[in-house]
């Protein structure tokens, strides 16, 4: 059911993004200049255009939160994966919140740095 959802989902996307690159731009920008008229009915088809757009992004937004409601609620093979990642999580040890070295009880010494004497 999730797979089904996620394909519309796609194809939803895919579609918007067709009917965003098929519309005329209304403002003005690049399009300003020439003198092209409106034949055929241009302001017909943006109108088609524009409520097919809305369309299909309300589409998208319910698709969206169908998609992570059946997600959460379902809790399939994703809820299997995340308790056992959750056990691995609980059997590993802890670092020491401090930086303590829980290994050696002698302190770590430290070398001086060595200075670079080629320069003068």
């Amino acid at each position: 059911m999730v797979t089904f959802l996620i394909i519309l989902l796609i194809i939803a996307c895919v579609a918007l993004g067709l009917f965003v690159l098929v519309q005329n731009p209304k403002g003005g920008g690049l399009a300003t200049g020439g003198g092209t008229s409106n034949m055929f009915g241009v302001q017909r088809t943006g109108d088609v255009l524009e409520k097919g757009s809305w369309v299909l992004l309300t589409l998208i937004v319910v698709l969206t939160l169908a998609v992570t409601t059946i997600a959460k609620t379902s809790g399939g093979s994703a809820a299997v994966g995340n308790s056992a990642i959750q056990e691995r999580l609980d059997k590993t040890p802890s670092p020491s919140p401090i930086g303590g070295n829980l290994n050696s009880t002698q302190p770590a010494t430290s070398t001086p740095a060595k200075t670079d004497s080629t320069k003068k």
